[in-house]
Parts: structure tokens; C-alpha cells; sequence
């Protein structure tokens, strides 16, 4: 019953403040899986989806006061699709993934947007474990590959020296914290993503899977903040 009213809530337009403290409540709520199973509905994920900014065709995410809701509500969509099988199948008649491509693509070359990147990569790995529908649709249709390779190389910072080696800095600072968990979820979705891919049939997809070897390999000689996150990073 909370779980219901803290999502009619939502649905309307209210304050910043109040909307993130509903997502905050709902979020530890959605941890219960007997909690889930009157609120995982078709018009429940769209109202999550639309406060993640995943229904929208704008071409950036302008505005920065909204940025807190938007990794809130994905926090949620990460613990409701976890632990709902109900919500699985819903994703993929909502088209959830290419929705997460489609915000992924907004994050490159913005600021502060380290969370909501991090936050679309794990929801990507859920879907892409949960999901071996969504998994080919990631491959196929969505650019899967080249999409979450994109990510990797913006959190590890990469910089190329010709078309398939990487820059070595042996001076570089290591990571920070979000760099490593946004490449460390990242690497997750990658590996479901490319977990078939024993035939690589076209030109595009051999030029795809070197440029990602490369930066693998530019991962493993990078550090992360802790012993342990470069431990988890490799």
C-alpha cells in the first residue's frame, strides 16, 4: 500500500525535494519482493522511466537540479527489474534497453553526470544478465557492443596513439571511485553482451572487437582509488 502511494505521488508534478525523498523510500522498499508485486505494472515502470529521463528525445540533460531524481529512479528500475520477473518481461515490451543506449549516448561530454551513467550501466548489466531476449537485442539491434565499449573508454579516459593502441601514462593518477564503478559496470554489461559472440562475421564487428581489446588491455594497466576496486577493475 506505501509502495502504491508513494507512486500516485510521483505521478504528479511535485517539488525536486519531495520527489527524491519518494524515489529514496521506494528504493529500500523495492528490496522486498512481496513489496513488488502489486506496484510492478506497466504504468508504474513508465512513471520511474519517465522521472530516469528515459522516455524523453531530448538531445542533452540541461538541467542539473534534476539529476539526483534521474539516478533515484534508476537505483529503483535497478532493484524492481533484480527482483521481479514481472518487471523483466515489462522492460522489454517498454524497450527499456534501447532506452538506457539512448540516455548512455546523452551522458557522453556532459559534467556531473557520473552517477547517471554508472546507475545505466548497471541497469544494462541487470537486463543483460536477466534476459536473454534483451541480451540479443543489445547485440543486434541496439549497437550493444559499441554503445557500452563508448562508455569504458570515456570512464577510463583513454587516449589513442594510432588506431588500436592506447596511450601508456605510467605517471597517471589512478581512477576515482566513480570512474572505476562506471567502467567496473561497464565491463559487467559487456561481458553478458558478448558472451555468444564466438563468430565475428563482418568487417565492422572485427574493427569493433579490436578497438575493445585494446582498451581492455589499457584497463588492466590502469588503477583504480583502493587495492581492492583495482583488484575488483581487473
Amino acid at each position: 500500500k506505501l509502495c502504491e502511494e508513494i507512486l500516485h505521488i510521483l505521478e504528479k508534478d511535485t517539488k525536486t525535494s519531495c520527489q527524491v525523498t519518494c524515489l529514496e523510500a521506494l528504493r529500500i522498499l523495492s528490496r522486498d519482493k512481496k513489496v513488488l508485486v502489486p506496484v510492478t505494472t506497466k504504468k508504474n515502470m513508465q512513471v520511474l522511466m519517465r522521472l530516469a529521463k528515459l522516455d524523453t528525445m531530448e538531445d542533452s540533460l540541461e538541467r542539473v537540479s534534476e539529476y539526483p531524481v534521474i539516478v533515484e529512479a534508476l537505483k529503483c528500475l535497478c532493484n524492481i527489474i533484480f527482483n521481479s520477473a514481472v518487471a523483466q518481461k515489462l522492460s522489454l515490451e517498454l524497450n527499456l534497453a534501447a532506452m538506457l543506449c539512448n540516455l548512455l549516448k546523452k551522458c557522453k561530454d556532459q559534467q556531473f553526470v557520473d552517477d547517471i551513467k554508472c546507475f545505466d550501466l548497471r541497469l544494462l548489466f541487470l537486463l543483460s544478465l536477466l534476459h536473454t531476449d534483451i541480451r540479443s537485442q543489445l547485440r543486434q539491434e541496439l549497437q550493444g557492443v559499441q554503445v557500452l565499449t563508448q562508455a569504458l573508454e570515456s570512464s577510463l579516459s583513454v587516449r589513442w596513439t594510432a588506431e588500436y593502441k592506447a596511450a601508456e601514462d605510467h605517471d597517471r593518477p589512478p581512477l576515482s571511485l566513480q570512474e572505476t564503478d562506471c567502467a567496473i559496470e561497464a565491463l559487467k554489461a559487456l561481458f553478458n553482451v558478448t558472451l555468444d559472440s564466438w563468430n565475428v562475421h563482418s568487417e565492422n564487428e572485427s574493427h569493433q572487437f579490436r578497438y575493445m581489446a585494446a582498451i581492455l588491455r589499457h584497463c588492466l594497466l590502469t588503477s583504480g582509488p583502493t587495492e581492492d576496486k583495482t583488484e575488483e577493475l581487473h
